[in-house]
């Protein structure tokens, strides 16, 4: 087989070789639209976390029977066109999800103890120049016993649940927003809202979770709410966001994802300069583990798709 990997920068140089086993690999750290065509034309297998693929490409490249999409998300890949072309698609889900959570407990760790301020202070040398043994200029404050309400209680919703109870947090799983009934063990979305310590996104970006959190969802958060996004930046309005931050209507925010990535320079969140947020270049996903796992489910696709079986496919 020939396999065509088109941005492996985004695989951070771990070990490819499971893929080997099926062929020849061809790698491009980067892959530009207009370098598509040139590099897929003898491709028999696609593998793409990010770069887009669609009817044009798919007429180009006669041999190609699998796209293997190095990610969760398929939202890069036409797959009503890969359908009608006879291409099978498949992803991976569930390997990222240990990364994904310890980014999670690390954002909402250094925001509530201020872990961030802290060290910029000591490396400016005021604890040298205490007057006690410790310094206490900004607030620190337990997960313990504070109303944890987590947004999406799929894979990562559930996981992020029970670190949340380890840590002795009381975990609130929000309903979906304009549900009309609440289910058992969820708690209305508004409602929940109006209660949070904590509010941790794990939800997809859908048509109905786009700008979920917007100026009036956040109106709703007490003023000494933290929110945290690992999910998709499109979820929250970033103005929004910036806005409430600045004006302390709510306490802090981490976010690891954007609605446009890579980010732009006039982002509200890139731009925004108060020490009440930590953002983080979308990388809550990409421990090495995480991305070892990715590439042997890669390698466990191909071999599936190769044997007549249908695991993980998507088209």
């Amino acid at each position: 087989m020939n396999i065509v990997v088109l941005d492996a920068a985004t695989l951070a140089g771990v070990d490819l070789s499971p893929l080997h086993e099926f062929g020849t690999v061809t790698t491009y750290e980067y892959t530009s639209p207009c370098e598509i065509d040139s590099r897929i034309q003898q491709a028999n297998i696609i593998v793409s976390n990010k770069v887009q693929l669609n009817s044009t490409h798919f007429a180009i490249a006669p041999e190609l029977k699998l796209i293997c999409v190095a990610a969760t998300g398929t939202n890069n890949i036409d797959l009503v066109a890969a359908k009608d072309a006879g291409i099978a698609v498949t992803n991976v889900a569930g390997y990222s999800t240990p990364s994904v959570v310890q980014h999670t407990f690390t954002l909402l760790g250094n925001l509530m103890s201020n872990i961030h301020r802290y060290a910029a202070d000591t490396k400016q040398g005021t604890w040298q120049k205490s007057k006690m043994f410790c310094r206490l200029d900004h607030s620190i404050n337990d997960i313990a016993n504070k109303r944890f309400v987590i947004v999406g209680y799929g894979n990562l919703g559930q996981a992020t649940a029970k670190v949340a109870e380890a840590f002795g947090a009381k975990v609130i799983i929000a309903e979906r927003p304009n549900s009309k009934a609440t289910r058992n063990g969820r708690m209305a979305f508004e409602d929940a809202m109006k209660i949070a310590d904590i509010v941790s996104i794990h939800c997809p970006l859908t048509p109905q979770t786009e700008d979920l959190f917007n100026v009036e969802t956040l109106s709703l958060l007490p003023k000494h709410a933290i929110l945290i996004n690992t999910a998709r930046g499109g979820i929250v309005n970033e103005q929004a966001l910036a806005d409430a931050l600045a004006n302390k209507q709510i306490a802090a925010a981490g976010v690891d994802v954007l609605s446009v990535e890579p980010a732009d320079a006039d982002n509200p969140l890139i731009k925004y300069q108060g020490d009440n947020l930590m953002l983080t270049p979308h990388t809550a996903w990409a421990s090495q583990e995480s991305i070892t796992r990715l590439i042997l489910g890669i390698a466990e696709n191909i071999t599936s798709y190769l044997n007549g079986g249908q695991h993980n496919r998507v088209v």
